[in-house]
């Protein structure tokens, strides 16, 4: 483990983030508001990634309707069930993990909340640097995925029944392209 991790958040087994991918307009009402990312504002598959603190990929689920939030991703897809007690994730502002995580023992790094307490102050502002620039190698291996291109357009109704398995691979194949994490700081 970094010497980073190891000094600030110890505890940390897994760094997530999720990510969409652009698929067909289905031609069902009920499907169509399914697969609609308000986030992206088109219809997407919806992906969470999690790498190690050391830089390696660790965990991808299955793709999820583009309607589903980080924390429903985050409870559907299994990562919970691997962890152990006294384990961390860290994660960005948008995964409020808390009624997922709760009476499992695990914990969530995010960035604090500002609520209505006007501005950050001076250890919050520091915090959420911190974490961001741990975070941002779970931003790096999601862009090596995308710079395959292979998910540039929007994916075909038809490959429904495959597209898990090709973004399983292409998730994969980044692990070919030489270490995410050069050097910590």
């Amino acid at each position: 483990m970094p010497q980073v991790f190891k000094t600030l958040y110890p505890t940390t087994r897994v760094i997530i983030d999720c990510t969409e991918i652009p698929n067909e307009r289905p031609s069902s009402l009920a499907l169509n508001s399914k697969c609609y990312s308000t986030y992206k504002s088109t219809h997407t598959f919806k992906s969470l990634v999690g790498i190690a603190p050391h830089g390696a990929l660790i965990f991808i689920s299955s793709l999820y309707t583009g309607s589903m939030s980080d924390v429903e991703i985050t409870k559907l897809c299994g990562l919970v069930e691997l962890l152990e007690e006294g384990d961390s994730i860290m994660a960005d502002k948008g995964f409020v993990l808390n009624n997922v995580l709760s009476g499992t023992g695990i914990t969530v790094n995010t960035p604090p909340f500002l609520m209505n307490k006007g501005q950050f102050t001076k250890q919050e502002v520091e915090e959420t640097q911190t974490i961001a620039g741990l975070r941002i190698h779970v931003e790096r291996h999601i862009r090596r995925v995308k710079e395959f291109h292979l998910f540039d357009r929007p994916i075909p109704l038809s490959m429904v029944g495959s597209i898990n398995q090709i973004w399983t691979v292409a998730n994969i194949m980044t692990l070919f392209r030489g270490p995410l994490v050069k050097q910590w700081q």
